[in-house]
């Protein structure tokens, strides 16, 4: 029987969290040989990569770029994954604040998981593990949605006061993925 491999998460586009136009400072390879690196966070599925931009090229944080299978006109390749703790400091100042846009600006996605979540185990539900949902919430949010599906966190604030802020239980919990903080992933996908 033919083993199944895990299929990683693909990304078309990603967004700048750094730009290091000479390289890391740590590394010890003489300048002539240091590429420039782009740190950047998946836009679909959060994925943290390390990419080479084509030569002569100039980035900031929050610029986008296109990373799929096609033509890419900025990205030489991908050199790889990264995890939080190898991010430099001002990638890790913008993660927050990029995550926090790209939830804003993609919201029926996560108001369609508040609507239509599920259970992760005979005793827990998926609305459980994000942050400031309890038992209590969850069982309020999954009442409400049965009498009328969520439209956006505005929504969900109005209908249920007693449930913390839904946009940052969702970017607690993208932070927290990223982290590895949980075993279970409802956001973020390698």
């Amino acid at each position: 029987m033919e083993k199944e491999r895990k299929q990683r998460a693909k990304e078309e586009y990603a967004i700048v969290l750094d730009y290091l136009k000479h390289g890391y400072s740590n590394d010890s390879r003489p300048f002539h040989m240091k590429e420039p690196i782009l740190q950047v966070i998946g836009k679909d599925h959060f994925v943290l990569l390390e990419l080479i931009p084509k030569p002569d090229l100039s980035f900031k944080p929050n610029d986008e770029v296109y990373i799929g299978d096609g033509e890419r006109d900025q990205i030489a390749y991908i050199k790889g994954s990264l995890k939080v703790e190898t991010l430099t400091q001002t990638a890790k100042n913008e993660l927050r604040f990029i995550i926090e846009k790209l939830v804003e600006s993609n919201q029926e996605r996560y108001i369609k998981f508040f609507n239509n979540s599920g259970p992760i185990s005979l005793r827990s539900h998926q609305l459980e593990i994000l942050p400031g949902i309890g038992k209590k919430h969850a069982m309020e949010i999954l009442t409400e949605r049965e009498i009328e599906p969520f439209t956006d966190f505005d929504n969900i604030k109005a209908r249920i006061s007693s449930v913390p802020n839904p946009k940052k239980a969702v970017i607690e919990r993208i932070l927290d993925e990223l982290e590895d903080k949980d075993r279970f992933k409802l956001f973020v996908r390698v």
